[in-house]
C-alpha cells in the first residue's frame, strides 16, 4: 500500500536575474492570481522605490527601437521594464483585457487615453507618478522631452495581446474574461 502525503505546490514565478531576491518574490505575490488596479498600482510604485539602483543597472537605452525586458512573471501579473529615448512611443492599443499600472521612475511621457465610451484625454506625466486603470482602457505614450524615460508596467492577467488601433477613437472596449 502506497501512502501519499501532501505536497506543497510552489506557484510558477519567473524572477529577472537583476533583481531575484527575496523582496522581489515577496512583492510578486505568486499566490495572488488576480491583481487589482490599486494592487498594480502598489506594485510598480514599490518596485520602482525598492529596486531603483538595480533598475538603473538593468535598463538600456537604445535610440533605434524601444527597448524592454520582462521582470517577472506569475500565474497572476507581468511586470516589464521599459526605456523611451526622445520621439519613441507605441501606437494606440489595449491590453487584451488585462488591468494595468506603470510608473515613471525617471524622465516624462506624455499619454493620450480612452475609457469605453469615453473621450479621449491627454496627460503629461512625470518621474514618480503612476497611472493604474481596469481593463477598459486604450492609451498610447510617447516621449516627446528632450530625455529618455524609463517605465515600469504591470499587468494582471498576464500576457494577454496587445490589440492596436489606428486611433483611439477607434476603441470601443473590451470584454473582461477571466
Amino acid at each position: 500500500m502506497t501512502t501519499s502525503l501532501p505536497v506543497k505546490i510552489e506557484h510558477a514565478k519567473d524572477i529577472h536575474p537583476g533583481i531575484d531576491l527575496p523582496s522581489m518574490h515577496a512583492a510578486v505575490h505568486a499566490e495572488r492570481t488576480l491583481w487589482s488596479p490599486a494592487e498594480l498600482h502598489d506594485l510598480t510604485t514599490t518596485v520602482a522605490a525598492e529596486f531603483a539602483t538595480r533598475l538603473g543597472d538593468i535598463v538600456r537605452f537604445d535610440t533605434e527601437r524601444r527597448w524592454w525586458t520582462r521582470l517577472a512573471l506569475t500565474m497572476g501579473v507581468e511586470l516589464w521594464l521599459l526605456s523611451w529615448t526622445p520621439g519613441q512611443g507605441t501606437e494606440p492599443h489595449d491590453h487584451g483585457g488585462a488591468a494595468g499600472a506603470f510608473t515613471l521612475i525617471l524622465g516624462e511621457l506624455d499619454e493620450e487615453y480612452r475609457h469605453s465610451g469615453g473621450p479621449v484625454r491627454a496627460a503629461h506625466w512625470h518621474t514618480g507618478d503612476t497611472v493604474a486603470f481596469g481593463h477598459g482602457r486604450a492609451h498610447q505614450l510617447r516621449n516627446n522631452g528632450a530625455r529618455p524615460a524609463t517605465t515600469i508596467h504591470a499587468y494582471s492577467p498576464p500576457l494577454r495581446p496587445v490589440r492596436e488601433y489606428r486611433a483611439l477613437t477607434d476603441f470601443a472596449g473590451v470584454e473582461q474574461s477571466r
